[in-house]
């Protein structure tokens, strides 16, 4: 099964990667999950935009329209699965520094288990409160960088110590390609390519 690492990760998270180090499936297999896991922040980010409106403070909820909401969902999804593989690209390339001569599919494998509490993150947004999506999403970016800390010396076979700062530099990469997307959806509402329309 496609997502048969998923429970793994969350009850047992060191011999999950154990096992996914010991079974190294295809690029296919990481690419999949990906695939079907990034389409939970889409398809919830619309659902909660168009249907359940967001609300902040004590204001009014607010909505977008079908279109508009659809475009953002379509451009999120992309953008997340960019950014997985630009992740896995991005530890592939520093390995040699740290040792480390995994193929790109383990960085890809590594890239995509560890994202995948970002992206379960988003079902939050069946009660779309700031607080409550904001608290859900910095418990699941702690949890990430727990996964990628514990996976990197098993999936990349180099001792802990190399591992913790091969680990911190994904984290730096992480966060910059966050900027660059972010930076990206700015300039692109901006110019009013995919702006939010709302109702």
């Amino acid at each position: 099964m496609i997502l048969n690492h998923l429970w793994g990760l969350y009850a047992h998270p060191i011999e999950e990667w154990q096992t996914i180090d010991n079974h190294h499936e295809n690029a296919t297999f990481s690419l999949s999950h990906m695939v079907l896991i990034a389409l939970i922040p889409s398809i919830m980010g619309y659902i909660s935009s168009v249907h359940l409106g967001w609300k902040i403070g004590t204001g009014d909820a607010v909505y977008l329209t079908h279109d508009s909401a659809l475009l953002i969902a379509i451009a999120m999804y992309f953008a997340l699965i960019i950014g997985v593989f630009a992740l896995a690209y991005l530890a592939h390339w520093m390995a040699v520094t740290f040792g480390a001569a995994p193929t790109f599919t383990q960085t890809l494998e590594l890239a995509a288990y560890t994202s995948t509490p970002l992206f379960m993150s988003a079902i939050a947004a069946f009660y779309p409160e700031l607080w409550f999506v904001v608290s859900v999403g910095i418990a699941s970016v702690a949890y990430s960088v727990y996964l990628l800390y514990t996976g990197v010396p098993i999936l990349m076979h180099i001792p802990e110590e190399r591992g913790f700062i091969y680990a911190s530099s994904m984290v730096t990469c992480g966060l910059i390609l966050l900027v660059i997307i972010l930076a990206a959806t700015a300039i692109l509402w901006t110019n009013g390519i995919i702006s939010p329309t709302f109702t």
